[in-house]
C-alpha cells in the first residue's frame, strides 16, 4: 500500500513539473511575441504552410493563445484541457518545422520571437523538433494525469490532490 501512495505522489509531482515546464515555456514564447504582432505574422508567413489570408489572424492570435494556455497550466486551472491544448500546440509546431525542413526552407522558427529567413535555420530544426517533442510529452502527461499539487483545480473543484485520479488508481490502492 505504501508503494502505491508513493507512486501516486510521484505521478502528481511529475504532473506538477510537466505543467510548469510547458506552461512557462508557452508564457515566455507568447509574451516575447505580444509586443510585436507583425513580427509574429511574418514568422507564420515564413512557414509557407497556411494560405496568406489566414496568416495575419493566426500571427496575431498565436501569442495570446500561448500565454493563456501557459497561464492555465502554471496555475493548474482546467489542467486537463489546457494540457491537451498545449500538446496540440506542440504537434502543430512540430508539423510546421517538419514542413519547412522537408521543403528545404531555411527559417528562424519564430518560436521565441523573430522568425523569417535564416541562413542556419535548417541546422536548428532537429533541436527545435526535439524540444517540442519534450514539451509535447509534458502536455500529454498532464493531460493523462491532470491532478497535481498546488493546482487551482484542487480548490475550484474541491479535489483532493492525494485522492486516486481514476478507477485504475483506485483499484491499485485496493490491492
Amino acid at each position: 500500500m505504501s508503494g502505491t501512495l508513493a507512486t501516486r505522489s510521484w505521478v502528481r509531482w511529475t504532473t506538477f513539473a510537466a505543467r510548469q515546464i510547458l506552461g512557462i515555456v508557452l508564457i515566455v514564447a507568447g509574451a516575447i511575441k505580444l509586443p510585436w504582432p507583425e513580427a509574429s505574422v511574418q514568422a507564420v508567413r515564413a512557414y509557407q504552410l497556411l494560405p496568406f489570408d489566414i496568416t495575419r489572424p493566426v500571427g496575431y492570435a498565436l501569442p495570446v493563445i500561448e500565454v493563456v494556455i501557459g497561464l492555465l497550466l502554471v496555475l493548474g486551472l482546467f489542467t486537463r484541457v489546457a494540457a491537451w491544448l498545449g500538446a496540440l500546440s506542440m504537434v502543430a509546431f512540430i508539423i510546421g518545422i517538419s514542413w519547412v525542413w522537408a521543403h528545404g526552407i531555411s527559417i528562424d522558427c519564430g518560436c521565441f520571437g523573430g522568425g523569417g529567413a535564416s541562413e542556419n535555420g535548417i541546422a536548428q530544426y532537429p533541436w527545435e523538433i526535439a524540444r517540442d517533442v519534450g514539451l509535447l510529452a509534458c502536455g500529454v502527461w498532464a493531460g493523462l494525469f491532470p491532478r497535481s499539487p498546488l493546482a487551482l483545480d484542487n480548490w475550484l473543484f474541491a479535489l483532493d490532490a492525494s485522492a486516486p485520479a481514476d478507477d485504475e488508481e483506485l483499484e491499485e490502492s485496493r490491492a
